[in-house]
C-alpha cells in the first residue's frame, strides 16, 4: 500500500507532501490561525516565567527562548543571587547565533557537567529537533566552545565525563556501534582530540538490545576517601524498561549486579534503591534499597522494602543523592514526597507535607550533577489550573526540620476565574475503572461542551497535569481539556502498565472510548463534540479511535503516528517496539496486531463516515518515520474519505522548533479543533 510514500528521495513522495501541505495550509492557516500562532508564540517567548535554575560552580543556569532569540539562549546568574526573572542573567552561548554562524539549524538538548570541573559541559544540539546529537565541548566560565575539544557527529548519542579530559561515548557512528535498534550499544573511552571511532571499547551491548549506557561514581567527589576509586556502571538495555547493571573490573571482567532486570534503578556512592516491575522479589510497585559496595562479593546488601503500593497507588520518581533517598509515591494521583536519611542504618523514611492543591509534583537537586554541592531539591508543583510553583527543600540542613520553602510562581497565563477541575472514572468494557481528569471553560453548555480528549496508553509513560497557557487559550475559546490515565501508561504501576502490551493493547483502545462514552453519558457533550488527540503511540490510540469508533468522535489530531503494525520494525528503532506491540514476523503476532492496525482497517467511505482527522508530521521524524502518516492518509483518500495532511519540515518526533515554529503546530491544530468540534 503506496510503499514508495516510505522513501524520502521519490519524486512521488515530495509530490504527494507539497499537494497535502498546500491543501492543509489553505484550510487551516485562517487569520484565527495567525491570531493563535501570534499569541502562542508570545507565550512561548514570556520572560516573566518561573525559573528552576541548575547550578554549576558559582552560577546559576538556565535555557530560554524569547523574541530576540527564538532558537534559544544559555543563561547564567552569581550563586548568590535570586534566580528572578528580573535578575541580571548573562548570556552564555547564544544559540541563535551559533546557528547563523554554522549555516546549519541545532536544537537544545541540554548540557553534559564534568563533575571535576562543573563549569566544562557537552552541550547536546540535535539535528533539526532529530534524534542526532552533536556533543560540543563548552567552557561556561569563559563563555567559548573549547578549542580543540570533544566535537563529536550528529548521531544517536550520549556520553558521561569520566574525568577532566576523557568521557564515555556512546554514539551509533556505524552499524557495529549501533543495536538493531539504531541506539548507541558501544561505550568508548573517548579523549579529546580522538575520533570515536579510534576510542578503546568499555562496554558493548548486544546487537539486540536497545541500548547500552552507563554511570559514573566517584566517591571522593562526594565525601568519601580518595582511594575508593572510580565507580563505572555499564547498562545494557534489553527491552524499553528492562535492563541489566554491570560493573567492570581493570581486567575487562564483567560482573552482573544482582538487580530485576524488570526493576527501574539507581545508584550513589554506598546505596542502590530500585522498583520492581514484577513480583520476582518483592510485590510489584514495590521500592527496595540495598546497601552498595562494588568492591564486596555480593556488591549489594540486604534488601529493605521502603514502599509497598496499595491500590490506585505508585512510584512516580526517585532518587538517591549524597545522603538522601527521595521519592515522590502518587496516591490516587495525587503526590506525597517522601524522604530518608541515608546515614543513619535504622532511619524510617518521612513524609513532607506538601501544598494541598498541588495536583502534580516532581523534584530535581539544585545542582547539576550528584557529586557537586549538596542534597538541595527544588520541589515544583503544578495543576491544569494552578500555575508552577517552585519551593526548595535543604535536606543536608539537620539543624531544622526539613520542609519545603517558598521560592517563586508562576504568572498566570490565562484567567481561570469560573474554569474548574475534578478527577473522574469511566467504566471500560470489561469493568474496569478508568480515571481521567476533566478541566471546564468559564462558560459552557450542558450537552453540547467542546471536548479535547488527549491520551497515550503505552510504554509505561505516565501522564500527569500540567500547567500550560496553549491549553489555556483552549479553556479561554470555551473548550474543555481532557487528560486520559488509561492502561498501558504508567500511573497506576507497572501492571496496569502490562495488561495493554501486545495481546492486551485493546484495553488501551477501550478504556479511552469509554471515557469518550462517560462524558456523553454524564451530560456534558455529544459525540460531534468529541475531538481525540494524541501522538506517537497516542497516534496509534487516535488512529484506532477513527477506524474502530468512528461514531464516538467529531474530530481526530493525529499526530507523529504509528499506524502500519505490520511494518514498524522495519525502520530501526522500530525494531524496540516489538516487545510493546509484538513482532509482525511472527504469525500469532501479526494476526491480533492486524485486528487494530489502522493502516488495514480503513474502510470504504460508502460503508462508513469518518469524523474528520487532521493528521501531522515531522520530515526529519528519525524515531516514526512519516510515513506512518503518509501512508495512512493516501490509504483513506483511496477510500473516499478527506484526510487533512501536513508534514512539517524539520521538528523531529517532538515538533521542536524555534518559538514560531513551535506555535505554528500548535495553532494548526486548534484550527482544525475550531472548524470540526467547536463549529
Amino acid at each position: 500500500m503506496n510503499l514508495h510514500l516510505e522513501t524520502d528521495e521519490d519524486p512521488r513522495t515530495r509530490q504527494f507532501i507539497d499537494e497535502h501541505n498546500g491543501f492543509s495550509n489553505a484550510a487551516l492557516r485562517t487569520p484565527e490561525f495567525a491570531k493563535d500562532r501570534d499569541a502562542i508564540k508570545a507565550l512561548i517567548e514570556r520572560q516573566d516565567r518561573l525559573i528552576v535554575p541548575m547550578r554549576r560552580g558559582e552560577w546559576l543556569f538556565d535555557f530560554r527562548q524569547s523574541k530576540d532569540n527564538p532558537l534559544g539562549v544559555w543563561l547564567r546568574l552569581p550563586a548568590d543571587q535570586q534566580p528572578l526573572p528580573e535578575a541580571d542573567w548573562e548570556p552564555v552561548f547564544d544559540l541563535d547565533a551559533f546557528c547563523v554562524s554554522e549555516g546549519k539549524r541545532w536544537n537544545w538538548r541540554g548540557a553534559v557537567t564534568c563533575a571535576w570541573e562543573p563549569t566544562r559541559v557537552l552541550l547536546a544540539l540535535s539535528d533539526g529537533g532529530s534524534d542526532l546529537i552533536r556533543l560540543l565541548e563548552f567552557d561556561s566560565e569563559i563563555k567559548q566552545v573549547v578549542e580543540g575539544g570533544f566535537d563529536t557527529p550528529a548521531v544517536r548519542s550520549y556520553a558521561t565525563w569520566l574525568s577532566r579530559d576523557e568521557i564515555c561515548y556512546f554514539g551509533s557512528i556505524d552499524r557495529y556501534s549501533a543495536t538493531r535498534s539504531g541506539w548507541p550499544r558501544v561505550g568508548r573511552r573517548l579523549k579529546r582530540g580522538q575520533l570515536p571511532e579510534d576510542a578503546a571499547i568499555m562496554f558493548e551491548a548486544a546487537d539486540k538490545d536497545v541500548y547500552g549506557s552507563n554511570i559514573v561514581i566517584d566517591p571522593a567527589l562526594s565525601g568519601a576517601s580518595a582511594d575508593s576509586g572510580l565507580i563505572e556502571i555499564f547498562v545494557a538495555g534489553h527491552e524499553i524498561g528492562v535492563a541489566s547493571a554491570f560493573l567492570i573490573a581493570d581486567d575487562g571482567t564483567q560482573q552482573r549486579i544482582d538487580l530485576p532486570d524488570q526493576a527501574d534503578f539507581h545508584f550513589n556512592r554506598d546505596h542502590c534503591v530500585w522498583r520492581a516491575k514484577t513480583d520476582e522479589r518483592v510485590p510489584t510497585g514495590s521500592l527496595v534499597l540495598q546497601r552498595f559496595d562494588p568492591k564486596s562479593q555480593t556488591i549489594l546488601g540486604p534488601e529493605r522494602v521502603l514502599f509497598q503500593p496499595g491500590k490506585g497507588q505508585s512510584v512516580s520518581q526517585m532518587m538517591l543523592m549524597r545522603e538522601w533517598c527521595v521519592f515522590i509515591i502518587s496516591d490516587r494521583l495525587r503526590p506525597r514526597l517522601m524522604v530518608l536519611e541515608l546515614t543513619k542504618p535504622d532511619a524510617e523514611q518521612c513524609e513532607i507535607a506538601l501544598p494541598a492543591d498541588m495536583q502534580t509534583a516532581y523534584f530535581r537537586p539544585l545542582h547539576a550533577d550528584l557529586h557537586l554541592g549538596d542534597d538541595t531539591l527544588y520541589i515544583v508543583g503544578q495543576g491544569f489550573l494552578q500555575p508552577p510553583t517552585c519551593y526548595r527543600l535543604e535536606l543536608s540542613d539537620r539543624s531544622k526540620e526539613a520542609e519545603p520553602i517558598f521560592v517563586a510562581a508562576a504568572p498566570s497565563y490565562f484567567d481561570t476565574t469560573g474554569m474548574s477541575s475534578e478527577l473522574l472514572e469511566a467504566v471500560s468494557e470489561d469493568g474496569t475503572s478508568v480515571p481521567y481528569r476533566l478541566v471546564l471553560p468559564k462558560e459552557w453548555t450542558k450537552g453540547a461542551l467542546p471536548v479535547l480528549l488527549y491520551g497515550y496508553g503505552g510504554f509505561d509513560v505516565s501522564l500527569s497535569p500540567t500547567y500550560s497557557g496553549v491549553t489555556g487559550r483552549w479553556l479561554e475559546q470555551g473548550g474543555a481539556y481532557v487528560q486520559a490515565y488509561i492502561r498501558g501508561g504508567g500511573e497506576f504501576g507497572p501492571d496496569w502498565y502490562r495488561s495493554a502490551k501486545r495481546q492486551g493493547r485493546e484495553k488501551a483502545f477501550a478504556d479511552f472510548v469509554a471515557i469518550a462514552r462517560d462524558l456523553v453519558a454524564r451530560g456534558y457533550t455529544v459525540p460531534s463534540r468529541i475531538a481525540c488527540q494524541g501522538g506517537s503511540n497516542g497516534g496509534l490510540l487516535t488512529g484506532v479511535m477513527l477506524t474502530r469508533y468512528p461514531r464516538d468522535f467529531g474530530a481526530v489530531w493525529c499526530q507523529v503516528p504509528v499506524l502500519d503494525m505490520t511494518r514498524f520494525h522495519l525502520f530501526s528503532a522500530g525494531q524496540a517496539w516489538m516487545d510493546e506491540y509484538g513482532d509482525p514476523e511472527t504469525p500469532a503476532d501479526r494476526d491480533f496486531m492486524l485486528g487494530y492496525s489502522p493502516l488495514h482497517n480503513v474502510r470504504p467511505a460508502a460503508e462508513i463516515a469518518y469524523p474528520p482527522i487532521y493528521i501531522e508530521s515531522s520530515a526529519n521524524d528519525d524515531r516514526v518515520h512519516p510515513s506512518h502518516a503518509r501512508r495512512f492518509a493516501a490509504r483513506l483518500e483511496e477510500e473516499g474519505h478527506k484526510p487533512l495532511f501536513h508534514e512539517f519540515g524539520s521538528g523531529g518526533h517532538g515538533g521542536d522548533g524555534n518559538s514560531e515554529e513551535r506555535a505554528a503546530r500548535a495553532a494548526m491544530g486548534y484550527s482544525f479543533l475550531r472548524q470540526t468540534i467547536m463549529r
